[in-house]
């Protein structure tokens, strides 16, 4: 499925409706009452799928990512060549030189380098590709690398390493910086390599992926770490890698007039192979998620159920916990688990503001409900906004949580997720400058 839908996507879809709104010309000679109902079902068929098209470009799920791509003519094609440089500024709950993911050390705060990124889109006709690598301080991997080819105007396939379609959006619920819980167990903005189908049937969009590994691990100090997206990780040569991987989702928009609302459900189930003496494994997860959007407010909701099936003789040593890593460190996350989620913002447009294009001030809140007895939940509650002005998206916020790796660094690293034995709540306030280019 696009990122987004085009201008050039959307210009058939207002010629068929003045094409629907003319009248309907004098039967021919020759040509039946029912071969013209025919036709008229046809068009009206793809004047609500052009319908749908021009809703979701006038609302999008977030406002679109500052670009200044630079363009060239390749192969009959055009290829953009854009990226972005982040710098972070982390205040909170620290100990003196904690490091590592919270990116503070000590609680007077710091800026840091977050991201250095460049992108590579291109696009000749139907065929389509996309490539992102991005550098940290410290590591650098692969993010995006696909190509891909537009069947026609309702369907494309991408193969490569590709977005999981898993929950409402690319990024789950979120519209902050620190995205929700979801995203920490591997089931938001998560990157795998295989091949993906989209297809929109009017007001359905549906996808199905299969998927044969992970993205792989890039450069960095960790064994199995050093990437984007959080994946089940080897650290140790004998425990689980991330095998093959089958995905399936479907959304919804239902009609109304004043509020779009968009309900879907996700599944995904895939085999964890061992590297060691332990049985290989399993995952699923399962998903019902609903985007109402009225008036400039975008409600997110999300329920998921997730569990994983490992070998208690794992180097673990258990089965209630599965080790994932991400940013080159590697943690812990419990094993079975529900994770309530939700986020409510509000777009606000400045046009009398010369410095600011616009504003999103939001709120989120996300849960992970562990089935293991002795370990406690982990919560995630999040008050900020973003803050657009040219190439620049800013991110403010406030951060409280009882077991999240990125808030705070007194707690114990690496537990926070899983049994989260400290269970301590704990504050951060972040600011991410974006210079997009």
């Amino acid at each position: 499925m696009p990122d987004t839908v085009t201008p050039h996507r959307i210009a058939p879809a207002l010629c068929l409706a003045a094409v629907l709104g003319a009248p309907l010309p004098a039967l021919a000679d020759g040509h039946s009452a029912d071969a013209l109902k025919a036709r008229v079902a046809d068009l009206e068929r793809e004047l609500a799928e052009a319908r749908a098209a021009l809703e979701a470009a006038k609302s999008e799920s977030a406002p679109a990512t500052p670009s200044r791509d630079i363009a060239f003519d390749i192969g009959g094609g055009t290829l953009k060549v854009g990226g972005a440089s982040r710098v972070n500024y982390a205040v909170g709950d620290y100990g003196d030189d904690t490091g590592g993911p919270s990116r503070a050390q000590g609680d007077g705060g710091n800026f840091t380098l977050d991201t250095f990124r460049i992108n590579l889109d291109y696009n000749n006709g139907p065929l389509l590709g996309k490539l992102e690598y991005r550098f940290y301080n410290g590591s650098h991997f692969l993010h995006t690398g696909w190509v891909g080819y537009q069947l026609d105007e309702a369907s494309q396939i991408q193969v490569g390493v590709n977005r999981v379609p898993f929950g409402p959006g690319a990024y789950g619920v979120s519209q902050s910086w620190f995205f929700d819980q979801h995203y920490y167990v591997g089931l938001a903005d998560d990157m795998d390599l295989g091949a993906k189908y989209t297809r929109s049937m009017g007001n359905l969009t549906f996808d199905a992926a299969v998927y044969f590994s992970d993205e792989g691990t890039g450069a960095g100090r960790s064994k199995d770490s050093a990437r984007y997206s959080y994946d089940v990780v080897d650290e140790t040569g004998s425990g689980y890698d991330e095998g093959p991987q089958i995905n399936l989702r479907a959304i919804y928009s239902l009609p109304g007039d004043g509020v779009k609302t968009d309900v879907g459900a996700s599944f995904e189930y895939g085999r964890l192979e061992s590297q060691g003496s332990a049985d290989d494994g399993s995952h699923w997860a399962a998903s019902a998620h609903m985007v109402n959007k009225w008036a400039g407010f975008t409600l997110a909701t999300q329920l998921t159920r997730y569990e994983y099936d490992v070998d208690a003789a794992q180097p673990l040593g258990t089965d209630t916990l599965v080790q994932v890593g991400a940013f080159d460190f590697p943690n812990t996350i419990a094993a079975k688990a529900w994770i309530p989620a939700v986020s409510l913002s509000y777009t606000v447009n400045t046009p009398g503001v010369g410095w600011l294009d616009y504003i999103v001030p939001y709120a989120e809140y996300s849960r992970i409900m562990k089935d293991e007895d002795g370990f406690n939940d982990s919560d995630l509650l999040t008050f900020g906004a973003a803050w657009a002005n040219g190439g620049w998206y800013i991110y403010t916020d406030l951060v409280f949580s009882n077991g999240n790796e990125f808030v705070g660094g007194e707690a114990a690293f690496g537990d926070r997720l899983g049994a989260n034995a400290d269970d301590e709540w704990q504050k951060r306030f972040n600011v991410n400058f974006g210079y997009y280019f």
